[in-house]
């Protein structure tokens, strides 16, 4: 394609973005495939079709297409109850959990809000996860909205495991990866660092673009975790565009497919963009209509990459982007150039737009942090010697939080997410992880509370931003009464 890739050796230092690959395919044949930038910047080492990116929830049509695959043999149904093949699946609510059906785990309609802090260096398993479920709260009840929700892909992908007789990754490995010829894909970032030919992840901040350490996200899999190159997703595209086929084998029949591209629940539309239009879920992948035209798409975004696969089935084309550059826009930027490009619209200059959308993120974050500061009680002291607020803290749900003592400062441990704590007001203080200043959170305030006998007892923490702080009970230790 004329001009691409001056458009994307112009545009990539303009968002700091060390490499990017991309594949697009058209007619059921791959017209463009090309490399950009370095995969590792210490060793100047370039991208190539074959470096491996972490993919993040693009991996989720992967996931349906593999439940998808068991309904075709009459293994599943999409629309009965959960519990008709998990039998102790249980959830919060208790008509949510009787009567949740497959299809609505990989919608987003489960009422569940995204619960991420549950999974993220989760030291727990899949069915321990699936486990802790009935203990996190809905926000809304089932099927009546849309909540992005990992957990629940997490879940399906369990159920496939279940259903199979196998691992969600050994069913995808042999159903799809296998068939379509997708031999350098993955299910761990642990195995592709065993590759030659890999990115390392990336992430932009106080103007320096940094290296940072691999995320291991292999139990939230099913939601996350495939790696993969432009080669092996060009055919992925390619098999979705030939109505589920690939060669003479049918991966899916085209009714299930068809079922992956169709909408199923309604997404709240934030965006006041007017080419972006009638946003929809279907089964792993959003669905909207672009200056006319359908679009099937999903992003994925982990901890130092960022990536877009991009479908026009009605027009029989598709774009895949990846990057290794941690919540970059990049992607967006270049996919809707080459729409515009291949459907020969005039271009839309999303390159500006979405900067002027990040500069008011970056605003938005500023006036947060100003108001956090602002809403302190000056002059305060915590009630205790901060030596009697350490121990651990449980919550049915999330686990344990360990509070410790070092240098005269208290921190937290969750997750391996180490905190630092800084007094806030009374028994409040503020809380920030390495994570947080990387990503230029604002800090998240944690709570301290006592009993009637002036005993530390728990702790709340703001785990999930649509409900209220979670309450994490302290756990006695030998010769404590609470």
């Amino acid at each position: 394609m004329q001009g691409l890739s001056e458009f994307i050796n112009d545009t990539m230092p303009e968002w700091n973005v060390p490499g990017l690959a991309i594949a697009i395919v058209k007619d059921n044949q791959i017209v463009f495939s090309e490399g950009f930038g370095l995969r590792d910047v210490k060793n100047n080492l370039k991208v190539t079709p074959k470096t491996l990116f972490a993919i993040g929830s693009c991996t989720k049509a992967f996931t349906t297409m593999a439940m998808g695959i068991l309904v075709d043999r009459g293994q599943l149904d999409w629309d009965k109850p959960v519990r008709n093949y998990l039998p102790s699946f249980k959830l919060y609510d208790s008509y949510a959990s009787e009567h949740i059906t497959p299809r609505d785990l990989v919608t987003h309609r489960s009422g569940l809000p995204r619960h991420d802090a549950m999974w993220y260096r989760s030291p727990f398993t899949r069915e321990e996860i699936i486990n802790r479920l009935p203990y996190l709260e809905p926000t809304h009840e089932l099927r009546s909205v849309f909540q992005y929700n990992n957990l629940m892909y997490l879940a399906a992908g369990y159920l496939v495991g279940e259903i199979a007789g196998c691992t969600w990754e050994e069913f995808v490995q042999r159903e799809i990866l296998q068939p379509l010829g997708m031999e350098n894909s993955n299910f761990s970032v642990e195995a592709s660092q065993k590759t030659d030919d890999f990115a390392f992840p990336y992430v932009h901040n106080n103007e320096e673009v940094k290296e940072i350490p691999f995320l291991n996200i292999d139990v939230i899999g099913p939601a996350g975790s495939i790696n993969s190159n432009i080669t092996d997703m060009a055919q992925w595209l390619l098999m979705h565009l030939n109505k589920g086929k690939v060669g003479d084998k049918q991966i899916i029949s085209p009714s299930n497919l068809m079922q992956m591209h169709t909408p199923q629940i309604v997404e709240p539309n934030p965006q006041s963009e007017r080419e972006v239009l009638n946003p929809c879920y279907g089964l792993g992948w959003a669905i909207y209509a672009y200056r006319g035209y359908k679009v099937v798409q999903h992003g994925g975004g982990i901890d130092g990459f960022s990536a877009l696969t991009t479908l026009l089935p009605q027009d029989n084309m598709g774009v895949v982007v990846l990057t290794n550059l941690n919540a970059s826009p990049l992607h967006s930027i270049v996919s809707f150039y080459v729409c515009d490009r291949l459907l020969n619209l005039d271009p839309i200059p999303w390159n500006e737009r979405i900067k002027e959308g990040v500069a008011l993120a970056k605003e938005s974050t500023t006036k947060a942090k100003e108001k956090i500061a602002a809403e302190r009680k000056r002059g305060t002291q915590p009630s205790h010697a901060l030596e009697d607020y350490t121990g651990n803290y449980e919550h049915p749900a999330y686990g344990i939080i360990s509070v410790e003592l070092k240098d005269d400062r208290l921190t937290t441990t969750y997750n391996s997410i180490v905190s630092q704590l800084q007094h806030y007001h009374y028994d409040t203080f503020e809380s920030d992880s390495e994570l947080g200043e990387m990503l230029d959170m604002p800090p998240d305030l944690i709570s301290f509370w006592t009993d009637k006998k002036g005993n530390i007892t728990s702790l709340y923490v703001p785990m999930e931003p649509s409900l209220k702080d979670a309450v994490f009970t302290r756990i006695p230790e030998k010769g404590m009464t609470l």
